[in-house]
């Protein structure tokens, strides 16, 4: 291991010391819960969306979530170790694809995804 993973690995462990980060990957739907900073106040804002894209690059790892406001389509992207993120799965997806971007010239019924039949857990 060079020296650069080396340090990226005892980065991300200390940024995931106190806060769990659950198993989810691209078509499931998560409630993200995010900490924003308004003058001396803070407050949680919640966007909740399906999962469409999610890149595996250590302390850079990050992933997009698209949800339909108001009749528009609106993407976000957050990053994965940061520490004013929150990620709750709500459900997990039935997909076959790694990126879910088709999702973006689709609305109604075409736009929904599949819940994937869980056996316990």
């Amino acid at each position: 291991m060079n020296l650069i993973e080396l340090i990226d690995k005892e980065q991300i462990e200390k940024l995931t010391a106190n806060k769990t980060i659950p198993n989810f990957r691209a078509g499931d739907s998560v409630k993200v819960l995010v900490k924003v900073k308004e003058g001396n106040r803070e407050r949680q804002q919640a966007f909740e969306g399906v999962v469409i894209a999610k890149k595996n690059r250590g302390i850079n790892s990050s992933f997009k979530v698209r949800k339909i406001s108001n009749g528009e389509g609106v993407e976000r992207l957050f990053h994965l170790y940061s520490p004013n993120v929150q990620i709750e799965v709500i459900k997990h997806g039935k997909v076959r694809r790694a990126k879910l971007y088709y999702l973006r010239e689709r609305t109604g019924k075409s736009a929904r995804i599949a819940e994937k039949k869980r056996i316990s857990e």
